[in-house]
C-alpha cells in the first residue's frame, strides 16, 4: 500500500461517513487471515498499517517461557533476552516476519475490505433512512416483476410489493409511479428488505393526510379506518373545532378531495362517516349510507343489535354482507341487523306507561262506581213515577224514558273512551 491507497480511506471517510481507523482496523484484520492463508503461517501474528505511511508490517507475537512447546506461540527466555535484555517470563515478544511479496497481497485484501465496508455502509444507511418512514407514504416507479411479486425501484434501493398486498384487479406496468405504504423495514444478508403495501388501511390515512389540509392542521382526526381494498372503505373523522365539519373537510367542494384518493386506489368506493363517543350513535353512523331506527348495545358480549327499515335491510347489510363488515370493522362492534318488522318494539319509558295504566284503571273503578250509583237512581225515579193511563200521562212517562236513556247513553260512550 501507499500514500494514495492512504489518501483513499480519508476521501471515503468524507464521502461516505465511515471512519478511517475502523476502516484500517478492518484492514488488519482480515490482512491476518490473509497472511495465514497464503504462507501456511501458525503463528500468532499482528499486523500493523502506517496511518501516515500506508506502510504494512507483520509480526509474530510469542510469549516468553521457560521451556518451550509451541514453537508458533512461545519462545524461551533465552532467545528473548538476545533480543533485548528486558524480557521477562511471561512478557510478549513480538518479531517481525514482514514477506518481501506481501505487500502486493496486503492491497489486493485491503481494496476488497474497503469496497466491503462501503457496501455495509451504504445498507445501514439506506436501512436507518427507510426505517424511519415505516407507516408513512412513499413514491417509487415498478421496476419489474419476479413471479407474483413486483419489485418498485426506489432510487439507491428496491422495494418489494408482494400479492398480499397487491390491489386485486389493479393492473400494473414496468415505468409506471404509484404510491405506496411502507409496512416493514428489516435487515437480511443482502441488504435492507423494504415490504411495501397497496392494500393497507393506512395507505388511505396517508392520502387524505395529503388531499385534506384541515387533517394536518390538526383540525380534523382520522380515528379509525376500515379496508376491502379496490372495492370499498369506510373511514370515521371527527373535528377539534365545532365550526368544522370533519366529514364535509375530508369530502371537499364538489367532492373533489375524496375523488382524488378515490382515483388513486383503483376506483374504490370510500364512505366517511363521523366518529362519536357513544357507540350507539358510531354504530348507527357507520352503517351509512342505510338509515338506522335504533341500537341497542351489548356491552359484556360487545355487541350491536341495529333495527332498520324493512326497505333498508339489504343497504344495511351490503352485497355480500360488506356493508355490515366494514361497520364492524371500523366500530369494534359486533353488529346484529334486523328489520323494523320482525322486532318487539320496547318502549324505553315503561315506567311511565306503567303509571300512566296504573290512573287508568282506577278512573275506570270510579266510572264504574258511579255509573252504578246513576243507574240505580234511575231505577229509583222509574218506579217511583206514577204513570198516568191517559194520554198526557204517557207522554210524560215517555219523556221520562228517553231523557233516561239518553243519560245511559252518554255513560256508555264515555265508558268506550276510557
Amino acid at each position: 500500500m501507499n500514500l494514495e491507497f492512504i489518501q483513499a480511506l480519508d476521501d471515503i471517510e468524507k464521502d461516505k461517513g465511515i471512519s478511517k481507523d475502523v476502516l484500517l482496523e478492518a484492514i488488519e484484520t482480515a490482512l491476518v487471515s490473509a497472511y495465514k492463508k497464503d504462507f501456511g503461517s501458525k503463528d500468532n501474528v499482528r499486523i500493523e498499517i502506517s496511518a501516515e505511511a500506508g506502510e504494512v508490517k507483520v509480526y509474530s507475537r510469542k510469549e516468553v517461557v521457560e521451556d518451550v512447546e509451541n514453537k508458533n506461540s512461545e519462545i524461551s527466555l533465552t532467545e528473548a533476552e538476545r533480543i533485548d535484555s528486558k524480557y521477562k517470563i511471561g512478557d510478549i515478544v513480538e518479531i517481525e516476519v514482514t514477506p518481501a511479496k506481501f505487500g502486493r497481497i496486503a492491497a489486493q485484501t485491503a481494496k476488497q475490505v474497503v469496497m466491503q465496508r462501503i457496501r455495509e455502509a451504504e445498507r445501514d444507511v439506506i436501512f436507518d433512512q427507510y426505517k424511519e418512514k415505516e407507516d408513512e407514504l412513499i413514491t417509487g416507479t415498478i421496476q419489474r416483476f419476479h413471479n407474483d411479486n413486483i419489485l418498485i425501484d426506489m432510487g439507491k434501493t428496491e422495494a418489494l410489493l408482494p400479492p398480499s398486498e397487491q390491489i386485486a384487479g389493479e393492473k400494473y406496468e414496468i415505468g409506471e409511479r404509484i404510491k405506496l405504504y411502507v409496512v416493514e423495514v428489516s435487515t437480511t444478508n443482502k441488504g435492507p428488505r423494504i415490504l411495501v403495501s397497496r392494500t393497507h388501511p393506512g395507505l388511505l390515512k396517508r392520502l387524505f393526510e395529503i388531499e385534506v389540509p384541515e387533517i394536518f392542521q390538526g383540525l380534523v382526526e382520522i380515528k379509525a379506518v376500515a379496508r376491502e381494498a379496490g372495492q370499498r372503505s369506510k373511514m370515521a373523522v371527527s373535528s377539534s373545532e365545532s365550526k368544522v365539519d370533519p366529514v364535509g373537510a375530508c369530502v371537499g367542494p364538489k367532492g373533489m378531495r375524496v375523488q382524488a384518493v378515490v382515483e388513486q386506489l383503483n376506483n374504490e368506493k370510500i364512505d366517511i362517516v363521523k366518529w362519536d363517543d357513544d357507540p350507539e350513535i358510531f354504530v348507527a353512523n357507520a352503517l351509512n349510507p342505510a338509515e338506522v331506527i335504533g341500537v341497542d348495545i351489548n356491552k359484556s358480549d360487545k355487541i350491536a343489535e341495529v333495527v332498520v327499515p324493512d326497505f333498508q335491510l339489504s343497504l344495511a347489510i351490503g352485497k355480500e354482507g360488506q356493508n355490515a363488515r366494514l361497520a364492524a370493522k371500523l366500530t369494534g362492534w359486533k353488529v346484529d341487523i334486523k328489520k323494523e318488522s320482525e322486532v318487539e318494539v320496547k318502549p324505553d319509558n315503561i315506567e311511565e306507561i306503567k303509571a300512566d295504566a296504573s290512573e287508568l284503571t282506577a278512573s275506570l273503578e270510579d266510572f264504574e262506581e258511579k255509573e252504578s250509583k246513576v243507574e240505580t237512581d234511575i231505577e229509583k225515579e222509574a218506579s217511583a213515577a206514577e204513570l198516568d193511563p191517559d194520554a198526557d200521562a204517557e207522554e210524560a212517562n215517555e219523556d221520562l224514558i228517553d231523557e233516561i236513556s239518553d243519560e245511559v247513553e252518554k255513560l256508555e260512550k264515555s265508558k268506550d273512551e276510557l
